[in-house]
């Protein structure tokens, strides 16, 4: 096992300390939240923080919530508790579902739902069933108080819109509305105890009382720089009747929409053919979810 190198550790006790911490640090800080991904990256070097930021010592980050009707989820909230939440479950399936599939168990049980969007990976579990579902981040910085689009927090691989001294606090999700549905679908390969997605998508659907799609969202991971939505195939796909037909053209839409890269674990022709079975899935999940029978 490699050695750590040497670096500055902090247990603040609250926001303000925490925010005062990592401003004074610089850009060479990293925040500890369920450290899944951070104590593995500075094993391996990737990540040489020079100080860093463990926040599991302030109060008020965890727990799922009712919120005004709509559902509130602290940024260090585990995993497995997104998992297990009825209110979650009942609200945003695509959420629950995607927190189901993570990684592995031991995992799960460790990570955040707070540092998996923080670490802002192409292939982020989590990242496209918030979006579909409409969340926003509540963010702490030097700066002030702020809320922002969980897709709007994405930049490019690894890396968001948050400034060093920023932290996300919480997760807020709007009530759907009376005719929603949403799904989540994958498919990963396993590695270092890991499920990575090869390709990852959510879906929403709110349909009428004629039965047609009024709105969607679709969106996609580990099919481009960063979890991004189909904005196109969106709007195809509004007004329409959700047969089986209408949704295969507009999976290949979807398709259509991906950036995808070859690595090791895949090429980019093998993912773009994942993206147009796994949106036709994803969407076949979010009209049933809806309480709607897909028509032939």
């Amino acid at each position: 096992m490699k050695r750590l190198r040497e670096f500055d550790y902090d247990e603040p006790t609250s926001l303000d300390e925490a925010v005062q911490i990592l401003a004074k640090a610089g850009g060479g800080a990293r925040v500890l939240a369920g450290g899944t991904d951070l104590v593995v990256d500075m094993k391996t070097g990737r990540m040489r923080p020079s100080t860093v930021v463990n926040l599991k010592r302030i109060p008020g980050l965890s727990g799922v919530e009712d919120d005004a009707g709509g559902t509130r989820i602290g940024a260090l909230t585990k995993v497995t508790a997104v998992e297990a939440s009825l209110l979650v479950q009942q609200r945003h399936p695509a959420l629950a579902q995607a927190a189901s599939i993570l990684a592995s168990p031991p995992v799960r049980a460790l990570a955040t739902i707070g540092g998996n969007v923080g670490r802002a990976s192409p292939a982020s579990d989590l990242g496209p069933a918030l979006i579909v579902h409409e969340a926003r981040a509540a963010v702490v910085g030097v700066d002030g108080d702020r809320d922002e689009l969980v897709e709007d927090l994405y930049v490019g691989p690894g890396a968001t819109s948050l400034a060093p001294s920023d932290i996300i606090t919480f997760f807020t999700l709007p009530q759907p509305p009376p005719g929603f549905g949403s799904a989540h679908v994958k498919l990963g390969k396993r590695g270092s105890g890991t499920d990575i997605a090869l390709a990852g998508v959510s879906a929403s659907v709110v349909i009428g009382d004629g039965g047609e799609i009024l709105d969607c969202r679709i969106a996609l991971a580990s099919l481009g720089p960063t979890p991004f939505r189909a904005f196109a195939t969106e709007a195809m796909l509004r007004d329409e009747m959700p047969t089986e037909a209408v949704l295969a053209a507009v999976a290949t839409s979807a398709a259509g929409e991906t950036k995808p890269i070859s690595d090791m674990r895949a090429s980019a022709s093998y993912r773009t053919t994942l993206a147009r079975v796994l949106t036709l899935r994803a969407l076949r999940g979010a009209v049933r979810s809806a309480g709607v029978e897909v028509a032939v």
